[in-house]
């Protein structure tokens, strides 16, 4: 019906039998009640733009319809771009790199650390693709400091054993030098030059790496879009790593998009790639999830206070007394300069540097090199370094008036810190006697309860989720995703790449899941988790939805325990509901579409398309009255056991050979 604002709750009484409605508001006063047990019908809107409310629909108007099918043709054009590219990689022929040599063996060997589940699985799938003939087109998805830079590692020098170059595409000039630092480390005692092509070094400088870059006397290099530029010509190119895709240009796009047809090609993105979203492009894009955080990474340590200045003292201090480093995050640069001399006031001792986007980006990246190699402790900055730096000499991050910042920008601004194996520390502080908003209350309490490792995927998940599917999508489609949700979006998108996946392979496209019919229940039966059982609403509404959503038998079960174990005995209602939700499940698995009561007999009816062999049926229930579509029970006849008698009926149908017309 469109979108609408949930009101609640409510029981209402109909025809003698008390039920639970969810009540949903929409434009102009309309309103709908929608029976809990179909609560699967109702998701919960997501926009791309944050805070943004949306307008709500008017119901019976048609615009939700013309809505749907304006993002409907919009997905189909997505998907058919993600196919035909997926197509011809698979036509092209690559280069199958060889085996692993004992060199491989001996780099991964040199591992400081142990690798994570994930970390061994996504290696595994990089050298099975490269391995391949095909053009390998692989991203791999991991929260800020999971290890892809390894991965990434591993993969470079597979292909340089195998005699070809890789070229290492990253968007900022700081970030190319932490990856050639990185990989100038791994691949010391090794067999690979590695190079860096940035603004970093002088004209004469750049000419010699080019010059090696076009004899193929350099193996890996690293830079920014620099590579890109016509001059830089490769021998060999055989890989191409790009680090943070989303943050390049139209353009350099374009190029990447030529590169990815002709060679192998391996991207890392710290925005994790919704599971819906990661299914619906499985087979187009390879994707690797990594989730698993390093072993030794111990959680950040979080306080939520009041803005004081002993207390930015001591924090600062107790940093530097242990050689570390500080981020102090404010976010308004017109009086950043004061903050700054604010700190060095406070913490005489300290060397303080000021970052944000609004200064030179030559005297940024300077300032940015100088905290990175340890020449200032305290960086006084902008949410500029929400993401790409990794300096793990700085576990202390003081965030100034955190109220005012967005949730999944306090998830990622925390993830600067805690990067090694040293307890890490975050600071939010908000203004002394600023009354705190209830929506910024509830961001903090969220911030600092969610501290256990990889809560990223958790917290800020919904922000998160929708900014790696504008990554994967283009920032063209958040206005259709707007229109109708993200979760209906990518939902849209599943469904097309499906069909079009189907006719391509010249079969029959399967129905659309929102063409699929859910199975009507109306039963003389009171049947809902009543408030005095379990009070919390969300709690509640989560049940519902959980009930209405589950596959089978064995998984209403599951709920049945965890309710037992988590409130007590269940009372009759709840009872009542967890045999409509087991009846409902037997219905779908038989190709019923409904069962309600017309005066005083039960009638299931069954779903378009689908037949009846009325003998079959009639011989096994004597006493109803058996159409080819449709069958009716006496609810008299059946008295106390008419449950019993729903279930026997189910029975018969499905053993009464239902053949789809």
């Amino acid at each position: 019906h469109g979108i609408a604002r949930f009101d609640g709750l409510v029981v209402r009484e109909v025809e003698g039998v008390r039920k639970e409605f969810m009540q949903l508001a929409y434009a102009q006063g309309d309103r709908l009640f929608v029976p809990v047990e179909q609560a699967d019908r109702v998701a919960r809107y997501v926009g791309p733009g944050g805070d943004l409310r949306p307008d709500l629909t008017r119901l019976g108007s048609g615009e939700w319809t013309r809505a749907r099918e304006r993002v409907r043709r919009a997905v189909a054009d997505v998907a058919r771009d993600l196919l035909d590219l997926y197509a011809s990689r698979q036509v092209l022929e690559g280069h199958a790199f060889a085996p692993d040599t004992p060199w491989q063996q001996e780099l991964e060997a040199s591992f400081p650390y142990v690798e994570t589940p994930d970390q061994v699985q996504a290696i595994g799938f990089v050298k099975q693709d490269m391995e391949q003939p095909r053009p390998m087109d692989r991203l791999i998805c991991g929260d800020v400091g999971f290890g892809k830079t390894e991965v990434a590692v591993r993969a470079a020098f597979k292909a340089v054993m195998d005699g070809y170059q890789v070229a290492m595409l990253v968007p900022t000039t700081v970030l190319a030098q932490q990856h050639y630092n990185t990989f100038k480390e791994r691949l010391a005692s090794l067999p690979a030059r590695v190079e860096m092509l940035s603004r970093f070094l002088n004209d004469k400088e750049q000419r010699e790496v080019v010059r090696d870059v076009a004899d193929g006397s350099v193996d890996i290099l690293i830079g920014t879009h620099r590579i890109l530029q016509k001059d830089v010509g490769f021998k060999k190119l055989g890989l191409v790593v790009i680090d943070e895709e989303q943050r390049f240009g139209v353009a350099h796009k374009e190029r990447l998009k030529q590169l990815r047809k002709e060679v192998d090609v391996l991207t890392l993105s710290a925005t994790p790639i919704p599971r819906t979203l990661h299914m619906s492009l499985i087979g187009i894009r390879d994707l690797s999830n990594m989730t698993t955080p390093p072993e030794d990474r111990v959680p950040i340590r979080t306080y939520v206070l009041e803005s004081d200045d002993q207390i930015i003292r001591e924090a600062i201090a107790r940093e530097l007394e242990r050689g570390g480093q500080v981020f102090f995050v404010h976010n308004r640069v017109h009086n950043i300069e004061m903050v700054a001399a604010r700190i060095r006031k406070l913490v005489p001792e300290a060397s303080v540097g000021i970052g944000h986007g609004q200064m030179h980006e030559d005297l940024l990246e300077k300032t940015m090199l100088e905290f990175a190699h340890g020449e200032i402790d305290v960086l006084v900055c902008t949410t500029i370094i929400e993401s790409g730096l990794d300096i793990p000499n700085a576990n202390t991050i003081v965030i100034n008036q955190a109220d005012r910042l967005g949730l999944s920008q306090l998830y990622q601004l925390r993830g600067r810190v805690g990067r090694g194996a040293s307890r890490a520390y975050a600071y939010l502080l908000y203004d002394r006697g600023h009354a705190l908003s209830e929506t910024a209350q509830h961001r903090l309490q969220a911030i600092f309860e969610a501290t256990e490792l990889g809560a990223g995927y958790q917290i800020a998940m919904r922000d998160l989720e929708i900014r790696g599917a504008g990554n994967l999508l283009g920032s063209e489609q958040s206005g259709h995703m707007a229109a109708v949700g993200f979760d209906l979006y990518v939902r849209l998108l599943g469904e097309a790449v499906e069909r079009l996946k189907a006719l391509r392979r010249g079969e029959e496209p399967p129905p659309a899941a929102s063409a699929k019919p859910a199975v009507a229940l109306d039963l003389p039966l009171t049947a809902y988790l009543p408030e005095t059982y379990v009070s919390d609403l969300n709690l509640r509404l989560a049940l519902y939805q959980r009930l209405s959503q589950t596959q089978d038998a064995a998984d209403v079960g599951v709920i049945e325990q965890e309710m037992v174990d988590r409130f007590g005995a269940l009372p009759p209602p709840a009872k009542n509901l967890l045999w409509v939700v087991r009846l409902r499940l037997l219905a779908i698995d038989v190709g019923v579409g409904s069962i309600g009561m017309e005066e005083s007999r039960f009638v299931i009816r069954l779903l378009p398309g689908r037949e009846l062999d009325r003998e079959a049926v009639s011989k096994k229930l004597r006493s109803a009255q058996v159409t080819s579509h449709q069958l009716r029970l006496d609810r008299v006849a059946l008295g106390e056991g008419w449950r019993e008698g729903l279930v026997r009926a189910l029975a018969a149908i499905s053993a009464a050979s239902l053949t789809p017309v």
